[in-house]
């Protein structure tokens, strides 16, 4: 499933999760927990992976195109999780 995104968004998510949540996100979906902080604007190739992130310049940081929101749901249900 796409989605849509602006960059500043998908940041503020990112920095709302409690401590640890890169890493317990990419073992529940068994990636590298550099391409789940890659998915969320980080730049590491050498030890991650491209995780279908497409970004245009714009307001708020500019427009994300996001070809699968697996990682999104993940951090989303954890937000969720947390606030219980």
């Amino acid at each position: 499933m796409t989605k849509t995104i602006t960059f500043n968004e998908l940041r503020r998510i990112k920095d709302s999760l409690p401590s640890g949540s890169m890493a317990k996100i990419a073992e529940e979906l068994g990636l590298e927990k550099e391409s789940v902080k890659n998915y969320f604007g980080g730049k590491n190739y050498d030890d991650g992976h491209s995780v279908g992130v497409h970004i245009e310049p714009g307001p708020d940081g500019g427009l994300v195109m996001l070809d699968d929101t697996q990682i999104l749901n993940v951090a989303l249900r954890m937000l969720e999780e947390n606030r219980s």
